[in-house]
């Protein structure tokens, strides 16, 4: 099989899982488990304008919510929703945007283009991350975390496609997965950062 082919199987399963993923998937920390060793505050992140490289500690003693984003996705226009979210309750829930391109190609673009797009389109003024994996080989170590039981005490969901959130509470410990089709006006995501 050509590379060409093989890269064909690869974008068109991607396609595939990503169209058939259950978009309104949620997981919840057990109310037992025990925090993990490791949390949110361990990471440092460069951010998508400037060379400022973003220690997550920052953000201790604040609800976190991170979302793998894309500008060209049928998700897309949830920039708006998360955009008047962070207005409203940005003082105490803070949103992060990691652009990434693992679905379906939908973020092609440079990080200027990227902060470009979303300042044109959608007034995005929250804290935007540069581009990263969110899954496979090269996926960026805080989705490691994330997304591994082992790291982050109980979840094992990576991102399924785009505009997936991950909810981090107040002493940066992983509590909640939601899929993609979840926006912030959902009643289950409200419960879950106290609205």
């Amino acid at each position: 099989m050509s590379f060409l082919n093989v890269s064909l199987v690869f974008m068109l399963t991607t396609l595939l899982s990503g169209l058939f993923a259950d978009k309104k998937e949620t997981a919840t920390r057990p109310a037992n488990e025990p925090a993990a060793a490791g949390s949110l505050y361990d990471f440092k992140v460069k951010s998508l304008i400037g060379d400022e490289t973003i220690d997550l500690a920052r953000y201790k003693g604040k609800k976190v919510i991170l979302l793998n984003v894309a500008s060209k996705c049928g998700y897309t226009p949830q920039y708006a929703d998360w955009q008047a979210f962070h207005e409203k309750y940005g003082k105490d829930i803070v949103v992060l945007g990691f652009p990434a391109n693992n679905f379906g190609g939908q973020e092609p673009g440079s990080e200027e283009e990227i902060a470009t797009f979303c300042q044109k389109n959608y007034g995005v003024t929250f804290q935007m991350f540069d581009k990263v994996e969110v899954v496979g080989k090269l996926q960026h170590p805080l989705y490691k975390w994330l997304s591994t039981k082992e790291l982050n005490g109980w979840n094992d969901k990576a991102p399924t496609w785009n505009f997936c959130k991950y909810v981090v509470n107040e002493q940066g410990q992983l509590t909640h997965f939601f899929a993609s089709g979840v926006k912030p006006s959902d009643a289950e995501f409200k419960k879950a950062v106290g609205l």
